[in-house]
């Protein structure tokens, strides 16, 4: 995986704070989500960068190793324990006083993870210092992604039971750490990462956490005003219809969107877009009705 700035990625000092952190995920992944930008290769890779440092920088822990090891930060535990048998006298070539990461640019402290952990030695067989991070990638549909549920995968002959989080998005991506590969003689199992793809549903179109749908109403609804019972994701819900709507006008419904991911009773908004339905198959009762209103009309 091609190493990115995370900073970068969301337009962020590196001293923001976490709520900057947030409002900038949620600018960024609104700008470049895959249904505003279908076929864009570009965008859809952007958006994927958007998640990954989201999901970093929104840990404090994560976060926390990022900003001192880099783009090597997944490895911060192995080193830390490398650094502690060096103190201990238990790595032979280095001495307990090692300067740690701050001394290091980005190519010379990847040779030093290298040298460490995966090159070969005089007279000695290359080993793995940890197992091969796996990828994956869960299919779910939108009633699935908008509450938190459970799910069990099989990857590499193992059953792996996750939670998933009401509010994902289509193409986000998420770290099980040590469910990837086992490690060389027993040593430390990779990591798994998993990327969520969210079906298209035949009703509701997802712009971040708003819902989009269309519903049809009647001329005479349309044209008299009323009330008109709709689905949204979970329920339904009574809307009213005011006089003389116009076809394709559209009507926003608070807090009837998509959950918020990680934001606990927070929820987009429904939009809903009238499409009039036109009688049609008059009776000859009918259609004198019709004569007699556009006569009124002109």
């Amino acid at each position: 995986m091609d190493y990115v700035d995370y900073y970068k990625i969301l337009e962020l000092e590196k001293s923001a704070t976490t709520d900057q952190v947030k409002k900038a995920y949620r600018k960024l992944a609104r700008k470049y989500h895959p249904d505003l930008n279908p076929d864009n290769a570009e965008a859809n890779k952007k958006f994927q960068q958007i998640n990954e440092a989201h999901e970093v920088l929104s840990d404090p822990d994560k976060r926390k190793k990022y900003d001192q090891y880099g783009k090597d930060w997944q490895h911060a535990e192995q080193f830390e324990q490398q650094r502690a048998r060096q103190r201990a006298g238990g790595a032979g070539g280095f001495g307990g006083g090692f300067a740690g990461a701050e001394g290091f640019g980005d190519g010379d402290f990847s040779s030093f993870f290298e040298s460490m952990f995966g090159q070969q030695g005089p007279g000695q067989r290359q080993t793995r210092y940890r197992g091969q991070d796996l990828q994956a990638e869960l299919q779910i549909s939108l009633e699935d992604a908008s509450k938190t549920h459970q799910r069990t995968i099989t990857v590499n002959g193992k059953n792996v039971r996750l939670t998933i989080p009401a509010g994902v998005e289509n193409g986000q991506k998420i770290r099980l750490k040590g469910y990837g590969g086992d490690g060389a003689n027993g040593t430390q199992p990779g990591d798994l990462y998993i990327t969520f793809s969210i079906a298209n549903h035949p009703n509701f179109k997802r712009s971040g956490n708003d819902l989009n749908t269309t519903v049809n109403i009647d001329l005479y609804t349309a044209v008299l005003g009323g009330e008109k019972t709709i689905d949204t994701l979970d329920s339904k819900i009574k809307l009213k219809i005011a006089p003389g709507t116009q076809n394709g006008a559209k009507t926003r419904v608070k807090g009837k969107g998509f959950p918020v991911y990680k934001e606990e009773g927070q929820f987009g908004d429904l939009y809903v877009s009238f499409n009039i339905l036109i009688p049609i198959n008059l009776s000859d009762k009918e259609k004198e009705l019709f004569t007699t209103l556009a006569g009124l009309q002109s």
